[in-house]
């Protein structure tokens, strides 16, 4: 009886041993709860902060100023005179010089209808293909027809040659590379202005036809072309205009070389 007792006793102890162990076992699927020294810290990288774009209210005349910076203006067209002739896009009319330089460009590129723009609005331009001029016989053209005579297969007489008498009977195209741009004016010229560089065995009655109180004259000389025949071929030609208070309107062409 005693053994019994005994043995009742050590199962007691035992069953309340295992009771013990059992309440200290985490549950099954229980994650132990982490003390903060074994709590994983995660630190994430600093974002740089981006710094805020930076508007400046801009005032009226500086948001006109950026858009003109990035707007193409068309360019202006040259205005006219109250006596219908080109001025510069300030509005004053050019110099007699730059009147010439304009024309001569005309002549060179075959723009009839700039070249129409300089003609004198009631005295039209008249076509001399040698230093006298002719008033009699050279022929005279109004703004309208000028800006035509390219394209105008119509042959006329022109006067006649130094030397044969021939008559100089040509379309206006064919005038041109004979009696008007017959050498590169715009790039191996003189230029001088009321002054005659070329002189010839043919008279130059310019400045009775053209009298200088009322008219400027630009000469476009060049000296010679071709060496070898030692000045012989040289070639001028002279824009005459009137004088329109400032302005400037072309009345003459007259084309000059060396003559027999």
């Amino acid at each position: 009886m005693y053994f019994a007792k005994k043995i009742g006793g050590l199962a007691l102890i035992a069953a309340m041993l295992w009771l013990t162990a059992c309440s200290g076992t985490p549950e099954a699927g229980t994650e132990p709860k982490q003390t903060p020294e074994q709590t994983p810290v995660h630190t994430q990288k600093p974002i740089p902060e981006q710094a805020p774009e930076q508007t400046q209210k801009q005032t009226p005349e500086q948001t006109q100023t950026a858009q003109s910076a990035v707007t193409t203006e068309s360019p202006q067209e040259t205005e006219t005179s109250s006596t219908g002739q080109p001025q510069d896009l300030e509005g004053l009319p050019p110099l007699v010089e730059e009147a010439a330089s304009t024309v001569m460009n005309s002549i060179k590129n075959k723009n009839m209808k700039q070249l129409a723009a300089w003609v004198h609005r009631d005295k039209g331009l008249r076509f001399s293909p040698y230093a006298y001029v002719d008033t009699k016989n050279d022929l005279v053209f109004t703004r309208e027809e000028v800006e035509g005579l390219m394209n105008d297969s119509t042959k006329r007489v022109w006067r006649t040659f130094a030397g044969s008498g021939d008559l100089i009977e040509l379309t206006f195209a064919d005038y041109y590379k004979r009696f008007v741009y017959d050498a590169d004016f715009i790039q191996k010229a003189e230029i001088a202005v009321n002054k005659g560089l070329g002189q010839g065995t043919t008279i130059n009655n310019l400045n009775e036809v053209y009298p200088k109180e009322q008219y400027d004259f630009v000469e476009y000389h060049i000296a010679g072309i071709d060496p070898s025949v030692e000045g012989m071929d040289w070639r001028s030609l002279r824009l005459v205009f009137e004088k329109i208070g400032e302005d400037h309107a072309l009345v003459g062409i007259i084309h000059d070389q060396w003559t027999p």
